[in-house]
């Protein structure tokens, strides 16, 4: 990889997963078939790769393993396969993440592109409003922020340079797929035109919503640095991420948030 992520760890493919370098933890590795997320894609019966995407929950290097569970934190990775899913990109098929211990807010999670170019595709609710809609574009370096109780999907959007990237999350992770599979996916279908540009479609199975589409915000009120890679932030500061775990710690970083 051109981004060091600032561990030793590179994403492979012929099975898709990734090798963990000396010093480096992780599991084996979870793989999302096509069959998995039909149900949330514009065209359910599509054609595309088998195996979509691959993750690996808790990696990280070993001397911070211990800091990382004492924290609630979790290190995790995904990389995508290239290609389309019909007309549409390779992606996520959305979620939220359910809350955890006492939190009244879900965790946020904080993405970080190492490879490819990704939509980090988000919206306020997962009912028949869905409130307001963003597509977030990053590449590598870039970082972009899911905040509390908000719907999310990743996207892949270039299909020929597979989409790899790291994000902290909450240790006791768990997603909640109800709101967008009643809706037949997001509010929101990204698409490839004959011309090969990602245009966005709406699910009429909500209300109407208007799609805002941007790059990241500046998320300084974080103390995140571009310039720094968000594992490396960690080795420096082991507490800069308590507020994956304890959102209400950042409540009023939340309020209207942008990404």
């Amino acid at each position: 990889m051109k981004f060091d992520p600032g561990f030793k760890i590179e994403p492979v493919f012929n099975p898709m997963g990734f090798q963990y370098g000396e010093g480096v933890f992780g599991p084996e590795v979870e793989i999302r078939k096509l069959n998995d997320i039909r149900k949330s894609l514009l065209n359910p019966d599509c054609n595309g790769p088998e195996e979509v995407y691959a993750i690996a929950m808790d990696v990280g290097k070993m001397v911070h393993k211990q800091m990382m569970i004492d924290r609630h934190l979790l290190f995790g990775v995904v990389t995508y396969a290239p290609g389309q899913l019909g007309e549409e990109p390779v992606r996520s098929q959305g979620h939220i993440h359910k809350k955890a211990r006492n939190n009244t807010m879900s965790p946020p999670e904080i993405y970080e592109i190492w490879t490819g170019k990704a939509i980090i595709y988000m919206q306020e609710f997962a009912e028949d409003d869905p409130g307001r809609c963003f597509a977030v574009e990053a590449g590598p370096g870039e970082v972009v922020i899911v905040p509390p109780n908000w719907v999310h999907a990743t996207i892949s959007a270039d299909p020929q340079e597979p989409l790899t990237f790291g994000a902290w999350c909450d240790r006791d992770y768990d997603f909640d797929y109800t709101g967008v599979r009643s809706h037949n996916g997001l509010a929101w279908f990204p698409v490839f035109n004959n011309r090969n540009e990602l245009e966005w479609i709406r699910n009429h199975s909500y209300l109407e919503s208007a799609l805002i589409q941007k790059k990241p915000g500046n998320y300084a009120h974080f103390g995140i640095n571009w310039n720094v890679p968000i594992y490396t932030a960690f080795e420096k500061d082991p507490d800069a991420f308590l507020f994956v775990p304890n959102p209400e710690s950042a409540k009023e970083n939340w309020r209207d948030f942008i990404p």
